[in-house]
């Protein structure tokens, strides 16, 4: 995928989704977010976006109370599988940003790092692809060589992707309009709207 799509990645998660699920078998990991902001909501399902890192991959979580990463102790070692659900609010997502990085190794006192590469060092990372997650309680790191993203029933490429950003948001503006609520959805967040008096 090309920057663009990785910043619509990054919106459609940041703004209203939550990190609920990490599966991890051999060289492949999965991290799923809900409540996302892509294509038309249904009411028996949640929109989900999977991102899945496969070759040489790794994550790190960077935390300050031990307890908060309890899922990662449930890994099994030998046969390099893990399989957890979890329910983290994302506060921002970045794809290969060292800068954002480094300030992880400060925010935290601790880190914690499986990786399928014996020689893995966070401080080195020598991956082609890495996205790093931050939450209220932990951050987390998680790359590899191979980086794909997944809804529910297909795999996106940049078209796709845009394509159905696009449908949440006519769903979005559509909402608005049948609750009759004047203000304009695009301008509520916008970073030049004048404070009140």
């Amino acid at each position: 995928m090309n920057i663009r799509s990785l910043k619509l990645i990054r919106d459609v998660i940041v703004n209203s989704g939550k990190w609920t699920s990490i599966e991890m078998a051999q060289d492949s990991i999965y991290i799923e977010f809900q409540d996302v902001e892509l294509g038309v909501p249904k009411e028996s399902e949640n929109f989900a976006l999977t991102v899945r890192f496969a070759v040489d991959s790794f994550i790190t979580a960077f935390y300050n109370n031990i307890w908060d990463i309890d899922f990662l102790a449930k890994y099994n070692f030998k046969n390099q599988i893990l399989s957890e659900e979890v329910l983290f609010d994302v506060v921002d997502i970045k794809f290969v940003d060292f800068e954002y990085l480094n300030t992880f190794f400060y925010n935290y006192k601790k880190e914690k790092t499986i990786s399928v590469v014996d020689d893995f060092n966070i401080h080195n990372i020598r991956n082609d692809f890495f996205m790093l997650v931050e939450t209220k309680e932990i951050a987390i790191v998680v790359g590899g060589n191979q980086m794909d993203f997944f809804t529910n029933y297909e795999k996106l490429d940049d078209s796709s992707l845009r394509e159905l950003s696009n449908q949440w948001m006519l769903y979005f503006l559509k909402y608005h309009l049948k609750r009759n609520i004047v203000k304009d959805p695009m301008c509520e967040n916008h970073p030049l709207k004048m404070p009140k008096k």
